[in-house]
């Protein structure tokens, strides 16, 4: 891999299910459409590979890394059309980019393992998808730590980081409100007090203050009403602790997403 110049890393809210495989979905999410869209001019080149580290893949005691050359699916939503279930996101592996992942892992003494069978979840290839619909850019992804420790997983970042000068694309995949229990109803004031925190925290609180605030996310307005559990929130420890001491921008906002939500997404690092 060349290191032509440093790539940005992302938070990204994904959406629901598989959106951009069904019309009548997609005429709701053309903002969030737009704003995955709209990353690879950002970026300023093509990378040499996506790693994805997607709120739907969760492993006890070891992070685990995708090695698979030529992955499989995985349809990890319930209750869509037929079709969704047959969709297939054809993107290559990129065994060599799970070797590395490995190397730096390890030497930061973070536990990980290969794992050869696992296949693109939604949370990777419905993004990817909207961001790459040729699907000719590599994708590995590596999972969360399923006890959900923002530090662990703001180190996990930190061993990534030298991957942006190796031409690999960090995403977390997630969503800035993930309460499915309360997204038709009371979900709007939790998400909007949850978002400006983040928006306060990501964009306007000193850069070297911004770690000590996602450890302690738990403390932020309408925290937990927002995230009962943090597996949607948890890939935003691993995009930002990859930029630690970088600007953060906000790439997508919307107050009335999906269900009549606040939802955002966020860009760590420049712009090309």
């Amino acid at each position: 891999m060349d290191s032509i110049m440093k790539l940005p890393t992302y938070f990204i809210s994904h959406g629901g299910g598989p959106w951009p495989y069904m019309p009548e979905m997609q005429a709701s999410n053309t903002a969030l459409a737009a704003s995955l869209a709209g990353i690879p001019a950002q970026i300023g080149r093509k990378p040499e590979a996506i790693l994805m580290v997607s709120a739907h893949w969760e492993t006890a005691g070891t992070f685990k890394v995708m090695s698979a050359s030529k992955p499989g699916m995985v349809y990890d939503y319930h209750g869509f059309p037929a079709h969704t279930y047959e969709v297939r996101y054809p993107a290559p592996g990129a065994p060599g980019l799970a070797d590395r992942v490995l190397q730096l892992l390890r030497a930061a003494d973070l536990p990980v393992q290969k794992d050869s069978q696992r296949g693109f979840d939604h949370g990777a290839f419905v993004p990817a998808f909207v961001m790459y619909p040729d699907a000719d850019v590599p994708m590995v992804q590596l999972s969360i730590d399923a006890q959900y420790d923002p530090e662990r997983h703001l180190a996990l970042g930190r061993a990534l980081a030298p991957l942006r000068n190796e031409g690999v694309l960090i995403v977390g995949s997630g969503l800035s409100y993930h309460n499915l229990r309360q997204i038709y109803g009371g979900g709007a004031a939790a998400s909007a007090q949850f978002d400006a925190w983040l928006q306060q925290t990501l964009l306007h609180s000193p850069v070297e203050q911004r770690g000590q605030l996602l450890r302690n996310w738990e403390n932020a307005p309408a925290a937990r009403l927002a995230h009962p559990r943090e597996d949607h929130l948890i890939p935003l420890m691993v995009a930002a602790g990859a930029a630690e001491n970088e600007a953060a921008a906000c790439v997508y906002h919307e107050a009335l997403a999906f269900a009549g939500i606040t939802a955002s997404s966020f860009r760590f690092g420049p712009a090309a």
